[in-house]
């Protein structure tokens, strides 16, 4: 799906250069669900901008499928972020001044979807989440797992082949958390590559294995926890059964 090789990203503080991320090697694969736990500062953010082509990178190579992802100009890397990746933040970025439905039905719009079909569309993604009845609600009206389940509505509407989660739960009591941390679960069960980035060891628990960062620099990777008991009984026997 996704594979990283020595990549180094530099950012210009003053007139000094900060090495941010240094010789970087990743590969995440079809389907998998996977976290990127590191603590502040580690290159996260950083790492996550690179791989939802946010931001480029100065040296090494970003795969995306079978697509070198470098130096692309504006349209095309929105392109691909448009039809490939869907993000969810920890800040859910819903517009305040659209309902649930108009905010889920975001990325149809910039697709070019007719009005009717996106609103449409937008509903069974609400559905799909549970929030069907709140469709005319505005961000305001909604509670914060309420808002994060929205986003992922909004990711998913796209149809992409990957999700970037940027600390979906860091907003969330740990109740909340366990159920975005379901959703999500229940989502990858559909073949949807997630790779969660994470302060939170219960939320890493939760996917099938684990990527550490640390001062910029891979430190660790977990080889698939292929009986995971955080996760549904369906994936893990997906998993044991590859």
């Amino acid at each position: 799906m996704l594979r990283l090789v020595k990549v180094n990203k530099y950012y210009r503080v003053g007139t000094h250069s900060l090495h941010v991320l240094q010789d970087v090697d990743l590969e995440v694969s079809d389907g998998e669900l996977v976290a990127v736990m590191g603590a502040s500062g580690s290159g996260k953010s950083t790492l996550l901008n690179i791989l939802g082509v946010l931001d480029d990178y100065d040296s090494g190579e970003y795969w995306l499928g079978d697509t070198k992802i470098k130096g692309l100009t504006e349209s095309k890397a929105a392109y691909y972020r448009n039809r490939f990746i869907g993000f969810i933040f920890q800040s859910f970025n819903l517009l305040p001044f659209k309902t649930a439905l108009e905010n889920v039905a975001l990325p149809l719009y910039y697709q070019g979807v007719t009005r009717r079909k996106r609103n449409l569309i937008a509903a069974q993604y609400l559905d799909r989440v549970g929030l069907r009845d709140w469709s005319d609600h505005l961000p305001s009206e909604m509670s914060g797992g309420q808002k994060q389940r929205v986003a992922i509505a909004r990711a998913l509407i796209g149809k992409p082949r990957m999700i970037l989660a940027d600390e979906p739960t860091g907003a969330l009591d740990s109740e909340t958390s366990a159920q975005i941390m379901d959703l999500l679960a229940e989502i990858h069960q559909s073949g949807i590559t997630i790779l969660v980035v994470t302060h939170d060891p219960e939320v890493a628990a939760r996917t099938e294995r684990t990527i550490r960062l640390r001062d910029g620099k891979v430190v660790g990777a977990d080889e698939p926890r292929l009986s995971n008991p955080h996760l549904p009984v369906a994936v893990a026997s997906e998993a044991e059964t590859s």
